[in-house]
């Protein structure tokens, strides 16, 4: 390729909770000058090979991706626990790796329980079924709280999912209820990369959910994380402040780490993020192959 070419590492189908199908992404990264996408849907790996066909058709890079839920288990400063969730980029796995594939299955198995227990919260003060929740799915999508956003603008609760998620999924939030079937974030490092992928953390120290500027940054967390093999993270995402960036980024070249820059693509009614708005550089999409030896991705120019 003669210019530097326009990587998105991150993006979603409605094989999880995208509002478009896989080829409408595609077709959609091409209309926006995407060269190599990523599809990373929820503990999915269901729409890669359809991804793979719409990039041979479209003449344009494909990476397989995952974006797996799991859930840090961090002992804070004052001596307690702290639970949370995490989003782990797994690029270029082998989707037929047994322990990462039941790690999957059970995650996305527990959502299920998960989402009818939040739908039971809201339903006391909202009028919400399950049965609305399961209408905005696509066959076999990873079920996920945007699908009970999307109900309740459906029910004309909301105009869109963003105020879904600022009104009633925020931190604290009376509807929240934690993720307890998906593996802790360190136990999916070493998944993945026994799998023969590549972790990147996702939009981390997003806004309303890292330190505030001026306030002491997780360097424990980061470094136990490294420690057990992440490789790198997601810095250039609309989510994450710029204080949180300069962070990520002198802790990558603390430890020759790759950044990455990404989309977070949920159709053009999902999310406001649009395709291409954030690129990686060809150099740490270089360094992401190099280290993966799970699955290879697509891309024309060398066929």
């Amino acid at each position: 390729m003669n210019s530097a070419p326009v990587i998105d590492l991150h993006s979603h189908s409605n094989k999880s909770d995208g509002r478009e199908s896989v080829r409408e992404v595609f077709e959609n990264a091409v209309r926006s000058g995407v060269n190599i996408l990523a599809l990373t849907d929820h503990d999915t790996t269901s729409g890669w090979q359809e991804a793979e066909a719409c990039a041979r058709e479209f003449q344009i890079g494909f990476v397989p991706g995952i974006e797996v839920t799991t859930r840090a288990n961090v002992l804070g400063q004052d001596g307690t626990r702290h639970r949370f969730g995490v989003h782990m980029l797994a690029y270029l796995p082998n989707p037929n790796d047994v322990s990462l594939t039941s790690a999957l299955v059970t995650s996305v198995e527990s959502r299920v329980g998960r989402l009818q227990e939040i739908v039971a919260k809201i339903a006391e003060d909202y009028e919400l079924t399950w049965s609305d929740v399961e209408a905005e799915l696509a066959d076999e999508a990873t079920m996920g709280r945007p699908a009970v956003a999307d109900a309740l603008v459906t029910r004309g609760h909301f105009n869109n999912r963003g105020e879904v998620f600022d009104q009633l999924f925020f931190k604290g939030s009376p509807y929240y209820v934690p993720n307890t079937g998906v593996p802790e974030t360190i136990e999916a490092i070493e998944l993945i990369r026994r799998a023969g992928g590549v972790p990147i953390i996702a939009h981390p120290l997003s806004r309303g959910k890292g330190p505030a500027e001026g306030e002491p940054m997780p360097v424990e967390h980061f470094e136990e994380m490294i420690a057990a093999g992440l490789a790198g993270f997601e810095v250039m995402h609309r989510d994450v402040p710029e204080h949180s960036r300069r962070w990520l980024r002198a802790m990558a070249d603390k430890h020759d780490l790759i950044v990455t820059g990404s989309s977070d693509y949920h159709g053009e009614t999902g999310k406001p993020n649009r395709l291409g708005e954030n690129s990686t550089e060809l150099e740490m999409f270089e360094r992401i192959v190099a280290q993966a030896s799970g699955v290879a991705p697509y891309l024309p120019w060398l066929d």
